[in-house]
C-alpha cells in the first residue's frame, strides 16, 4: 500500500486586503493580481476578503450573485492550479435554487474544489448610534461547520460574523484544525471594538492560528470596512497584520508551534468532558 504523503509543518500564508469598487470585473481582476503577487512572494496559501466581488450591501449582493461554477470561481480554480497554491477564495454571493449564500470556496494546488463554507451566522444587527445591517433580507444562512482537508492538513473555514460564536471554532479544533481562516468585513463600529479581540480570543481558546482577511477601507462607501487583516498565533499574539489601506500581509505558519503551545498549556486536553461538551449536530 502506498504511503500517504507527509503533511508539511510549515507554509507561507498571505492575506490580500484588496480595495473594492462597484464593478465586479474590476474586483475580480484586482483579486487575480494580488493572488499572483502573493504566489510570486512564495505563499503556499492565499486568502481573499469577504464578498471580494462587490461592495458590502444587499443590493450589490443581488447584482453580483452567481452560481458556484460562475466566472469568479472558474478563475479562482484556474489560478490555484496554475500557481500551485491552496486558495481560500474569500466569499461571493453564491446563487443556488433561488437562494443567495455568503460562500467561501477553497481550491487546491491542482485547481480542484476542496470545500465550501456557507456563512452560518448572518449579520443582523442594530447597534445604537452605530451600524445597522440585515443580511437576512438578501442572504440565506448555511447549515454546517466547515473543516477542509488541504495539503497543509485540516483547516477550519468561517466567514466574518461566525467569529463571534466560540462553539464553531472549538468544533474545528476537535476536528484537527491547527489553522482557521476568516474572510471578513468588520465595520467602523465593530472593528475598533471587537475585531482583534474576537480573533485573539478564538485563537487562545483553541490554540490555533487564525488568518483573517478584510477588504481595504473606503471612507466614501456606505459600508466602510475596518481593514486590519492579520494573522493571530496559537498563543493569541498578532504575528503579522495591516492597517486599513490596500496591501498584502504574509507570514510563515508552523503547526509545530501549535503542538508546543497545546503541550505547554494543555487547555484542550484538560477539558472536563465529564462535566460539559460541545457537540456538532449533523
Amino acid at each position: 500500500m502506498a504511503k500517504k504523503p507527509e503533511v508539511p509543518m510549515k507554509t507561507k500564508f498571505a492575506c490580500c486586503q484588496m480595495p473594492l469598487t462597484a464593478d465586479k470585473e474590476t474586483n475580480i481582476n484586482t483579486a487575480e493580481k494580488m493572488i499572483r503577487a502573493a504566489a510570486a512572494d512564495g505563499a503556499g496559501m492565499v486568502l481573499l476578503p469577504e464578498m471580494y466581488v462587490c461592495p458590502y450591501a444587499g443590493s450589490d449582493f443581488l447584482t453580483a450573485a452567481e452560481p458556484a461554477d460562475g466566472p469568479a470561481n472558474t478563475l479562482m480554480s484556474k489560478l490555484a492550479g496554475e500557481l500551485g497554491i491552496t486558495l481560500f477564495a474569500g466569499s461571493i454571493p453564491e446563487l443556488e435554487n433561488g437562494h443567495i449564500y455568503n460562500s467561501c470556496f477553497v481550491f487546491g494546488p491542482d485547481g480542484r474544489l476542496l470545500g465550501r463554507h456557507r456563512k452560518v451566522h448572518l449579520f443582523d444587527v442594530a447597534v445604537k448610534n452605530g451600524i445597522s445591517f440585515k443580511e437576512s433580507h438578501v442572504l440565506t444562512a448555511g447549515d454546517s461547520i466547515t473543516v477542509v482537508e488541504t495539503p497543509f492538513g485540516p483547516v477550519g473555514v468561517a466567514v466574518c460574523f461566525d467569529i463571534r460564536f466560540p462553539e464553531q471554532f472549538r468544533i474545528m479544533a476537535e476536528h484537527g484544525a491547527k489553522l482557521a481562516v476568516l474572510p471578513a468585513a468588520f465595520n467602523m463600529t465593530t472593528g475598533p471594538a471587537h475585531w482583534e479581540l474576537a480573533l485573539r480570543s478564538r485563537a487562545v481558546d483553541n490554540q490555533l492560528y487564525i488568518a483573517a482577511c478584510s477588504s481595504a477601507r473606503d471612507e466614501k462607501a456606505k459600508y466602510a470596512a475596518w481593514g486590519h487583516s492579520c494573522v493571530i498565533g496559537p498563543w493569541g499574539d498578532r504575528i503579522a497584520g495591516l492597517d486599513e489601506k490596500p496591501g498584502m500581509v504574509s507570514v510563515e505558519i508552523d503547526t509545530r508551534v501549535v503542538d508546543t503551545v497545546r503541550e505547554e498549556l494543555p487547555i484542550l486536553s484538560a477539558r472536563r468532558t465529564d462535566l460539559y461538551s460541545v457537540e456538532e449536530i449533523k
